[in-house]
């Protein structure tokens, strides 16, 4: 892809991942909106970066996502990143929570991309970015319904790739490591941080590399290849 000029929207934007790839959006001139639930911390992430839009939206719920749709339909880069996760036994989990984690993981990515889709191929440029997790590759005994979620996320930018191969619509895929962010505090040694995903991703999206396996992520995928058993009990330690 080239850098710049295009349209973002970047789900869960305010900080995190999100608000560190918006950052090298925006620094090249890209028209950056950051999306997400909580409207002061869009608010104060949009004012770092002069131009940027913040828009508060809920993408499980239709209605928010056809909102934005309806507001950006010069929309070329959409950046599914929005997500959560809970370090809980299934037993332990309710209903509400096993669907709320899917919907926000899986199920709003996949219609945010299909009701932005339409536009997206009108472009004579446009990409669908999905943040999936090195936990794709291989789950972890602690976040069952998480994992699922982004293997289930990783499938479809597989596929949804193939589907779009022959038109100007590029699908990439960033599987992260374990990331020091408000979603991970109190767990896990070694993390990277966002910056530092932010630059691997900036990279291998100008390349046109289109599954970016970040910092430890392409080592576990090294060991599973070669070692799937000892990749296991690696990842049942958990993260």
């Amino acid at each position: 892809m080239t850098p710049d000029p295009h349209t973002v929207l970047i789900t869960g934007g305010a900080s995190g991942i999100g608000f560190a790839l918006a950052q090298k959006f925006h620094a090249v001139g890209n028209r950056v909106i950051l999306a997400g639930r909580r409207s002061e911390a869009l608010q104060q992430a949009a004012e770092r970066l002069p131009g940027a839009l913040a828009e508060t939206a809920d993408i499980t719920r239709a209605q928010d996502r056809a909102a934005l749709v309806q507001k950006y339909p010069d929309l070329n880069i959409l950046v599914n990143n929005a997500g959560i996760q809970l370090n809980s036994p299934l037993a332990e989990q309710s209903e509400a929570d096993i669907t709320h984690e899917l919907c926000v993981n899986l199920t709003a990515p996949i219609l945010l991309t299909h009701a932005f889709l339409p536009m997206l191929l009108k472009q004579p440029h446009g990409a669908v970015v999905n943040v999936s997790s090195g936990l794709a590759i291989v789950p972890k005994e602690a976040a069952s319904v998480y994992c699922a979620s982004k293997a289930a996320l990783h499938s479809f930018s597989q596929t949804l790739r193939w589907q779009l191969e022959h038109t100007g619509v590029k699908v990439f895929e960033l599987m992260p490591p374990l990331v020091d962010t408000a979603m991970t505090a109190g767990r896990g040694k070694g993390k990277i941080s966002p910056e530092a995903l932010a630059e691997e991703f900036w990279q291998a999206f100008l390349a046109d590399k289109y599954e970016i396996m970040g910092g430890k992520t392409k080592l576990l995928y090294r060991i599973n290849r070669l070692f799937p058993k000892l990749a296991e009990r690696i990842m049942r330690k958990g993260l």
